[in-house]
């Protein structure tokens, strides 16, 4: 059994810094590198894309609105043409530093209130797709798993890899509990290992209600941005690997 861990990174700008990437860089074997919109800048992309490339953390675009102020968190009304260029724009911008890096993007991560919106609306969910796929077909997908992302994905025949998350709860149709609302974060270390060796042995989410959904537990995310995150990432993995799952980067389904 293996299962590959990432973490959303880049996340700072200028002279703000966001999360502890040189930390989270040693435990996962995924980054999902912040574009520009809703954080990050080119100076940033680049030294956490260095780091993941010496480190051998595979590389992934982690497009989202464009809302510094938010965070990329708050939702935005947009035409899905416009949607599409959004992502052309920030995924060619993580695939030319990598490359000029010498290195490459592997998959490609939706960001925030844009991924959210996506879990919840196929239509939405494929038209960020389709772009991603327009500037490389052979990009893999990571989708929330269960969602009307992996519908998507899976619909235009895409490489495709599910994820759960460690640190977030669900609801009963494999969303995730929104922000601010009871359940929503997990904040405890071993809580969230634990339920990431469940989730990854029994091949299904487990709902806050109780309620276990069968899922493509492929990857697991692990958030970089709270005073929790290097904690719970380190619990997780030795959790993992004390269960006999081998850590690696993913590999993708489909094709």
């Amino acid at each position: 059994m293996r299962v590959d861990l990432n973490a959303d990174m880049g996340e700072g700008f200028g002279d703000w810094s966001m999360g502890d990437d040189e930390a989270l860089l040693d435990i996962v074997t995924s980054a999902n590198v912040a574009c520009g919109a809703h954080a990050g800048d080119w100076d940033v992309m680049a030294r956490t894309m260095t780091r993941a490339r010496d480190r051998g953390v595979g590389i992934g675009a982690h497009p989202g609105f464009p809302d510094l102020q938010g965070f990329g968190r708050r939702r935005m009304a947009m035409p899905s043409a416009s949607v599409a260029n959004l992502v052309i724009w920030q995924f060619g911008a993580a695939r030319g530093m990598a490359a000029s890096l010498g290195t490459k993007v592997r998959h490609f991560k939706l960001h925030g209130a844009l991924a959210n919106m996506a879990s919840e609306d196929v239509a939405l969910a494929a038209a960020a797709y389709k772009a991603a796929l327009r500037v490389d077909p052979e990009v893999i997908l990571l989708v929330l798993a269960g969602t009307a992302q992996e519908a998507a994905a899976t619909e235009l025949g895409a490489r495709w890899a599910g994820e759960i998350f460690a640190d977030r709860g669900y609801n009963d149709d494999a969303t995730l509990v929104a922000r601010g609302q009871p359940g929503a974060m997990v904040h405890d270390p071993q809580e969230a290992a634990a339920r990431m060796v469940e989730f990854v042995k029994g091949g299904a989410i487990v709902a806050n209600s109780g309620r276990a959904i069968p899922a493509a537990c492929d990857s697991i995310c692990l958030h970089g941005d709270g005073p929790e995150a290097v904690g719970i990432a380190r619990a997780v993995r030795t959790a993992l690997e004390a269960a006999n799952v081998t850590l690696t980067p993913m590999v993708g389904r489909g094709r």
